[in-house]
């Protein structure tokens, strides 16, 4: 089952931010892909080590109840349900010596697992 915020997050927190290295990154998929319209989706679900996961996926379709974020042409998709979680965050792609990944650097975190995978509030 999974566990959502019963407080909505004020109207005015509920932004989320690409960092240029990300929107490079995405940037360069989407181009090898040959597809222009692909978005980055960001998603929230219950599960992972630490109570809540993060999700990842491409998208080219922009549901009802999505927020867009933009950055140099780069668009990241948001459900409703999973902004209350990700208000205030950046999206980022970090290169470390174990690989690159894109992550979330999300202020609402109390806690997180050592892959940054998953978080709890």
């Amino acid at each position: 089952m999974d566990v959502f915020a019963t407080e909505a997050v004020k109207p005015s927190e509920r932004s989320v931010s690409i960092s240029a290295a990300a929107a490079k990154r995405l940037g360069e998929i989407f181009a090898a892909e040959d597809r222009p319209n692909l978005m980055l989706r960001v998603t929230v679900s219950g599960g992972g080590c630490s109570g809540f996961q993060y999700g990842f996926d491409f998208s080219e379709d922009e549901n009802q109840d999505d927020s867009v974020f933009e950055r140099d042409g780069i668009k990241v998709v948001i459900d409703d349900t999973s902004l209350n979680y990700l208000a205030g965050s950046e999206i980022d792609f970090v290169t470390e010596m174990v690989g690159s990944a894109f992550q979330v650097n999300n202020p609402n975190a109390t806690a997180g697992c050592g892959c940054g995978a998953s978080f709890s509030m």
